[in-house]
């Protein structure tokens, strides 16, 4: 299975080598060379995995990291740098990055510890559904954006769920009342509405938009920004 990787590196030649390098080894990588661009990606979009250099124009990569790490404190990330003195590795490791390598490096042993980082990367529960950096505990009836609770009533909860189990798929609002009509209270579609406004203020920090679709209903999707260099 292609791993979906992401890589801030601001020398064009190492991350051409880099990409490379890793498609031949399943990884599907996207490239940015610029601090400021790769902070605003990793914010609203998934990867399975980071691969970021500290010395990035715009932003420096512990900058990035430390960002990154107050809302994916589970993401995979490893730090390439030019400086490998004791001073830098320990800065790098307590911004939150799990892993070091310092330039220059064999990309084998790059390879190998992605494959590390990504053995020991923490698995979700079952119970447990992620879209961008929305987070939804079916078992436990909570949820959170940016790991932050979300202030959820009943209904909205169980309107999310039901957006959340059809991701991507177009969710009509009578299925909507179908599955609130079970709570034993009637519900109508101007309820439906009211409810699907009141979640998408909630939802908009997580990166996560709900559609309407004319004539149809409502599709949960995830905002994506596209890497402008993405194909380099």
């Amino acid at each position: 299975m292609t791993t979906k990787l992401f890589l801030a590196e601001d020398d064009l030649i190492l991350a051409d080598a880099l990409k490379s390098s890793l498609s031949q080894a399943d990884f599907q990588c996207d490239c940015v060379n610029d601090g400021a661009l790769a902070l605003q990606i990793l914010l609203h979009n998934d990867y399975d995995a980071v691969v970021l250099d500290i010395g990035l124009p715009n932003m420096d990569g512990l900058t990035v990291l430390r960002n990154v790490r107050q809302h994916k404190p589970s993401l995979p990330i490893l730090i390439l740098t030019a400086l490998d003195g004791l001073e830098e590795r320990v800065a790098g490791l307590d911004a939150g990055a799990d892993d070091y390598l310092a330039k220059p490096f064999e990309f084998s042993e790059l390879e190998a510890r992605l494959r590390a980082l990504l053995r020991r990367s923490q698995i979700l529960p079952q119970s447990v559904q992620q879209l961008g950096n929305l987070r939804l505990d079916r078992a436990g009836q909570r949820a959170w954006c940016n790991d932050t609770p979300l202030d959820l009533s009943a209904r909205e909860l169980t309107v999310l769920e039901i957006l959340m189990s059809n991701i991507d798929r177009v969710v009509t609002k009578e299925q909507i009342v179908s599955e609130l009509g079970n709570e034993n209270a009637e519900v109508g579609l101007n309820a439906i509405e009211v409810y699907v406004h009141r979640l998408r203020k909630k939802l908009d920090p997580a990166g996560v938009v709900i559609r309407t679709i004319r004539g149809l209903g409502y599709l949960l999707e995830k905002q994506q920004i596209i890497p402008a260099d993405a194909n380099n």
